[in-house]
């Protein structure tokens, strides 16, 4: 047996994955230029942000990609309880070390807390624990967390369809949500920023909110069929009302997000025959121009240019797309008499296991930027030289919290999934389990 490599490689999947990870290494080195250009190529940013904004590529990517693979990952697994299992221990472990840091090196005095708005601790540790504190009024404790709002905003929608048996019908959803973003802006809906807490306040919304997910989860992974669609619909009715009405975001693009990857989820159907690609491809020029329509209605805004986020939502519906297309084409016919023909191609194996790793480089390099940007500050003048030096720091460090906090999370939840199927199957089949 060949002894391991000294130096670590990056973990890389099952080529059936390859191509999503390879999207998703993409987005994430984009989102990292993103924030850390403003700490080391600020000329160059300030250039290049009114004709590409990059942190929409990147997030609108991942977006693409979860909705392609969670509600797949809910099907096939049949099963409530063990998806949310799934996901919690797939994305609160890294979170929470992640979090555990930050308050640590702001004790220490390495970093600077931001302000919360007048919020007392308890209700702030309270929304960013339903990962909704985006949606609830609560300023993010990392500013990248607050797609994590969107992503658990969605799930709490792919189960409500599930539970209630719709969710073949995403396609359909993704339509309905890019309409009513176009509705919003042509209408002349524009509401102030976390509306709904403004209204009732942010204490009690968290509240509410909070306590609302935890009987939806409970409800919902329960074996009763009439509990199971009723906490399906509370966090579904939830969640839709949060990203309509409590948003940071312009409220069109909040219900852009969640039809981009309702998007994701008709394209996997697609692709498993479930649809056609034509009633697929239809969908998508829809919302696309719908999304389009909404930026250029609305105009320059305080949050980005209209031709800088248009251009970097076309690119990113293209890059899914070009992935998507690299991962069904076939070999040349010419490496047919090889052997070759029925091969897909692999995506290139480092861009997969950066890919693999981009949770953690999603979540890792805000940290590794506060501390560079309290101690050695922020550059007045482009130096590409210490932009790569960040990623070569960056990208050994995501590494170790990928092998030391998330592999050691989603074990744990496989691990516990089993033990949970294990136990209902005793409980269907009990007679079958009597002498075990």
């Amino acid at each position: 047996m060949e002894s391991p490599p000294l130096v670590p490689a990056f973990p890389t999947r099952p080529s059936r994955l390859g191509w999503l990870d390879a999207l998703r290494g993409i987005a994430a080195l984009v989102v990292v230029f993103d924030h850390s250009s403003y700490t080391f190529m600020p000329e160059f940013r300030r250039e290049l942000m009114p004709e590409f904004n990059t942190s929409r590529y990147g997030i609108m990517v991942f977006f693409l990609v979860s909705g392609y693979i969670i509600p797949a990952s809910l099907e096939r697994r049949g099963c409530v309880r063990t998806f949310w299992v799934g996901r919690i221990c797939r994305v609160y472990p890294l979170w929470a070390a992640v979090v555990a840091a930050l308050l640590a090196l702001s004790l220490i005095g390495v970093v600077e807390l931001r302000d919360f708005g007048g919020q007392n601790a308890i209700t702030a540790a309270v929304a960013h624990a339903t990962m909704l504190q985006e949606l609830l009024g609560t300023p993010n404790l990392l500013l990248v967390l607050w797609t994590l709002s969107y992503e658990m905003s969605f799930y709490l929608l792919v189960v409500a369809l599930f539970t209630v048996r719709l969710h073949q019908r995403s396609a359909a959803v993704s339509v309905v949500l890019a309409g009513l973003a176009a509705v919003s802006v042509a209408a002349g809906v524009v509401l102030p920023v976390s509306a709904l807490s403004g209204l009732v306040g942010a204490g009690p919304l968290i509240a509410f909110a909070s306590i609302a997910m935890v009987v939806a989860i409970g409800c919902a992974s329960s074996g009763s069929p009439a509990l199971r669609v009723s906490g399906g619909v509370l966090g579904g009715v939830l969640a839709f009302v949060l990203v309509l009405f409590n948003g940071t975001v312009p409220l069109w693009e909040g219900l852009v997000i969640v039809a981009v990857m309702f998007l994701g989820t008709a394209v996997h159907r697609a692709e498993h025959g479930r649809s056609t690609w034509r009633e697929t491809a239809g969908i998508a020029l829809l919302v696309v121009a719908c999304a389009v329509g909404s930026a250029s209605w609305y105009g320059d805004g305080d949050h980005f240019t209209r031709r800088g986020w248009i251009v970097a939502f076309l690119l990113a519906v293209l890059t899914f797309g070009a992935g998507l297309w690299w991962r069904r084409r076939r070999m040349p016919r010419m490496l047919a008499g090889a052997g070759l023909w029925w091969r897909r191609r692999r995506m290139p194996r480092m861009l997969a296991g950066l890919g693999t790793i981009s949770y953690s480089v999603y979540l890792v390099h805000p940290v590794l930027l506060a501390v560079i940007d309290s101690t050695m500050g922020r550059r007045r003048q482009d130096s590409p030289a210490l932009e790569v030096a960040f990623f070569g720091v960056l990208l050994p460090l995501c590494l170790l919290t990928y092998r030391c906090v998330e592999v050691p999370g989603q074990a744990w939840g496989r691990r516990l999934t089993r033990r949970l199927r294990s136990r209902d199957e005793r409980q269907r089949h009990p007679a079958s389990h009597a002498g075990t």
